[in-house]
């Protein structure tokens, strides 16, 4: 688990768990503020030395900016009103005067410098951090738990919740800085005048009041805005990855409204809050301001009865205005706190997450290129509780040969090859490969003996090189050499740069069966020792697919087959089932039946009656030409 998980136990124990796709229940301001405390100290312990210099330098300018009230005090008192007497100013005193300004003003924007830099910094820090973190689990995590997220919940955890969660970071050290300021000012109003500051501080108990209503009006807010973010965003995921079933069924106006619906929403929303916010500005603004005519009038009054100094009075009254400007601050920072324990707990939800497959630290016997050896024993497998897809399966593949697994839609194939390439663990029984079971092998192990090629082929917005070897050092000798296997060479010679032509998001320059050879070849070139093809090959025509088949099984005269990859293929075609060793026939998730095509059509009548089927809807190899290049 990341460490980012480790470091919120404080924020997640005793709070009910938020799952990230799950809507926020009400909002209890006191909780939140505390858990917003408990999110920005998570920051404080990760980066406690950025802090402290940005804290410092937000002291710095706390107290510095309270000196201005000082210098002015003084100046009133020892510079102005005598001048106003004698009428002149000795040059001695102006200069004292300026240098006390500009120092003050020169070790006040360095503290705002260190402030400013160290709160970026330290906020960017824990964002990067938290989505490493955020996607570490992602990968982690098997694909049925992917399987239940949608993907734009999924990127809205990953940015927009993170982008809330350390929302209130940057501010921080100013908060910290702003309460310094207000000690200070406070303790400065008491010496100079303790009347003056009492009249003052009576402002305090009104900001207070409308910081606690402007916190209730808008945390629930502010809570349903995040959540209408991350809507927002599965929404428009959905609808641009289904470009092509928006467009071929004429769905772009249902789906513009569909979308728009959910930004009207979470327009009205924002609107709703600012609003509140509109209201609330202007009255914490406007009462500190009433505070300073209050003082005035009492200070006039009192420097008439001797029982004051002018200077005080304005010293006062400057540093009346100093003291709001943090309570207004602190109001906004626990303002934002709502929208940040929120993104935190649905981050939260994603790093604390279970179902992440435990390795072990087993290592597989090396062979050079000889085919691995599989087998199954007693596999049962549920994708929901009481939705059985595997039933007491077995099956083993020897080294080197070919097993077809042949079954009508919902008989467990594509999910057998999901838990032999274990994207998914099984709930009883055990898979070895080479006699080792895959739930022991260490990190990486599996990927370097086993490749899958799915029958939906991903490929990256890359080169036809770069789809290939995805990074990895491996020659242009060696990718013409398994593009060749995939009978993929003839069209990638005929693109425009060759190895170096770029194929568009998801491949879409590429017909749906050039996307399939470039995945097999993708596979090819990791030199596997089991190869499992999932319908790898149903976009191209028989002939060529019968063409990969033999390429994948060919070797040289005298060359053991146990030499040769291990071929698990989930096969329709007659040509294709008839090239494997053996056939496995599933019904049900169970294995009605194994043996050779020939065997299996001469005895069981479910089998002969599947592949004629097919065979009946697909023609033999050569009444069709479909990307046959």
């Amino acid at each position: 688990m990341s460490q980012v998980a480790d470091e919120v136990d404080e924020v997640a124990t005793g709070t009910d768990e938020v799952d990230a796709a799950a809507p926020p229940g009400p909002v209890n301001r006191a909780t939140t503020t505390r858990d917003g405390f408990a999110v920005l100290w998570v920051a404080i312990k990760r980066e406690p030395w950025v802090f402290a210099v940005s804290t410092l330098g937000s002291v710095l300018f706390g107290a510095l900016t309270v000196a201005d009230a000082w210098v002015l005090g003084w100046s009133t008192e020892n510079v102005v009103l005598p001048a106003f007497e004698t009428g002149e100013i000795g040059a001695g005193m102006l200069w004292a005067v300026l240098a006390l300004f500009l120092g003050v003003a020169i070790l006040r924007a360095v503290g705002i410098v260190a402030r400013r830099l160290g709160a970026g910094i330290m906020q960017y820090r824990m964002q990067a951090h938290t989505r490493r973190a955020v996607t570490r689990q992602y990968l982690a995590l098997p694909m049925e738990w992917h399987q239940r997220h949608p993907t734009g919940q999924l990127l809205s955890n990953a940015n927009s919740d993170v982008e809330a969660a350390w929302g209130p970071v940057a501010p921080l050290p100013m908060a910290v800085g702003t309460v310094a300021m207000m000690v200070i000012a406070v303790a400065q109003m008491l010496v100079a005048d303790l009347v003056l500051a009492l009249v003052g501080l009576l402002i305090f108990p009104a900001v207070i009041a409308a910081n606690v209503v402007f916190q209730r009006l808008s945390s629930p807010l502010m809570t349903r805005a995040q959540q209408l973010r991350a809507e927002l965003s599965e929404v428009a995921h959905e609808s641009f990855d289904g470009a092509m079933v928006v467009k071929t069924l004429g769905r772009e106006g249902e789906e513009t409204a569909r979308f728009s619906a959910k930004a009207q929403e979470l327009r009205g929303v924002l609107v709703r809050a600012g609003r509140i916010r509109a209201m609330f500005d202007p009255a914490l603004a406007a009462l500190p301001n009433l505070g300073v005519l209050v003082v005035l009038a009492v200070g006039v009054a009192r420097v008439q009865s001797g029982a004051t100094d002018p200077g005080d009075v304005v010293q006062v009254a400057y540093l009346l205005t100093i003291v709001s400007f943090p309570i207004r601050f602190i109001g906004w920072l626990l303002g934002e706190f709502p929208r940040s324990v929120v993104g935190f707990r649905r981050v939260t939800s994603v790093l604390e997450a279970t179902g992440e497959m435990p390795y072990g630290d087993a290592s597989l016997t090396p062979t050079g290129r000889r085919g691995a050896r599989l087998e199954i024993e007693g596999l049962r497998y549920s994708h929901q509780p009481g939705q059985r897809l595997l039933d007491d399966l077995a099956l083993t593949v020897e080294p080197g040969r070919t097993v077809a697994l042949v079954g009508a839609t919902a008989s467990g194939k594509s999910t057998l090859t999901s838990l032999v390439t274990r994207l998914v663990d099984p709930d009883e029984g055990r898979i070895t490969l080479d006699g080792q079971d895959l739930r022991d092998l260490a990190p990486g192990q599996l990927a370097e003996a086993v490749s899958l090629v799915a029958q939906t082929a991903f490929l990256f917005d890359d080169t036809v090189r770069g789809n290939i070897t995805l990074g990895a050092d491996i020659g242009d000798e060696e990718v013409w050499e398994v593009l060749r296997a995939a009978q993929a060479d003839d069209f990638v010679a005929a693109l425009p740069d060759g190895l170096d032509s770029r194929l568009g998001e998801r491949g879409t320059s590429l017909s749906g069966g050039q996307r399939q050879r470039i995945s097999l070849a993708r596979a090819l070139v990791r030199r596997p020792r089991l190869l499992v093809l999932d319908d790898a090959t149903s976009a191209v025509d028989p002939e060529v697919e019968a063409r990969i088949l033999a390429a994948l099984r060919a070797g040289g005269p005298g060359d053991d087959p146990a030499d040769r990859p291990s071929l698990l293929v989930v096969a329709y075609r007659k040509a294709t089932i008839g090239l494997a060793d053996e056939v496995v026939h599933l019904e049900g998730g169970r294995v009605a039946d194994r043996g050779t095509h020939q065997e299996l059509l001469g005895r069981s009548p479910s089998y002969a009656a599947l592949v004629n089927a097919y065979e009946d809807e697909h023609p033999a190899p050569g009444t069709t030409t479909e990307e046959s290049s």
